[in-house]
């Protein structure tokens, strides 16, 4: 039986960690061996599910600038590794997110690698990204191949209004409607981000995603320990990745300082 939205990830007010994998072979930044981008994965996993997180996203954050579909075979196969590696090395649950909009790739390193969900871009509307135009949605195609690959299980978070992404074509379309919408193609949960890395959501938004649905919403991008509570009152869980990082920057190293006091943090949150 799935969470309630109250309990996702187990937790009223459930922190999902960033795991920013190091560039995969083929990217531009791309140094290290697969076994050294694993280890150290796996390691940023352990300690973020010790400091209390209550799952994990594994990401390409690293494999900049992206592909409008990074499914190429060198992204992929490291990917599964990794993640593979993650998924057996923690009790917590795991999802997958490969940059930029590689939803089908996602749900299939999903499968083999044993996560629980995926963080799909691009699920309803379109929208021109910097990394080109996102023209096609992919809900229909998406959930047609978890049902052919028996993937149901893995749950889809619908990642609505892509940060890095203007929207001017969908300009006539509030975040209700973006969410009515999603969950009419069959979402699983909803993402609400900032514009940018690191930008918190606009509260109204939230608010507005929270309003439109009883399926899950998880704010995807902003938080810090001064904020945490003021965005806990609308959503079931919070992404963190910037905010976990030296200096707050989401490319430099975990830093356990800032993990624990965004921990303390959400212990305060009132229930």
């Amino acid at each position: 039986m799935p969470d309630s939205p109250s309990t996702l990830f187990g937790h009223a007010h459930a922190l999902v960690g960033m795991v920013h994998l190091r560039a995969l072979p083929g990217a531009p930044a791309s140094r290290l061996a697969p076994k050294e981008i694993v280890k150290t994965a796996v390691a940023e996993a352990l300690q973020l599910e010790a400091a209390g997180f209550n799952a994990l996203i594994v990401e390409n954050m690293h494999d900049r600038p992206y592909l409008a579909d990074a499914s190429d075979a060198d992204t992929v196969a490291t990917f599964a590794i990794a993640a593979a590696a993650v998924v057996a090395a923690v009790t917590i649950p795991v999802g997958i997110q490969i940059l930029s909009g590689a939803n089908l790739a996602a749900l299939a390193v999903a499968q083999a690698a044993g996560a629980s969900f995926i963080r799909a871009e691009g699920f309803v509307f379109a929208a021109v990204a910097d990394e080109g135009l996102l023209a096609r949605a992919c809900a229909g195609e998406l959930l047609r191949e978890r049902k052919r690959i028996g993937a149901e299980h893995i749950r889809i978070f619908a990642d609505l209004r892509k940060k890095h992404t203007s929207h001017a074509i969908t300009a006539d379309i509030d975040m209700a409607a973006w969410v009515r919408a999603a969950e009419f193609f069959q979402a699983d949960g909803m993402i609400v981000t900032g514009t940018e890395t690191a930008v918190e959501p606009d509260c109204a938004e939230l608010a507005m995603a929270r309003a439109a649905t009883k399926l899950p919403v998880l704010a995807g991008s902003g938080a810090t320990p001064e904020n945490l509570a003021r965005i806990f009152r609308s959503v079931d869980a919070i992404i963190v990745g910037s905010s976990l990082k030296v200096g707050g920057v989401w490319s430099h190293e975990l830093d356990s300082a800032r993990i624990g006091r965004i921990a303390r943090a959400r212990d305060l949150v009132p229930m």
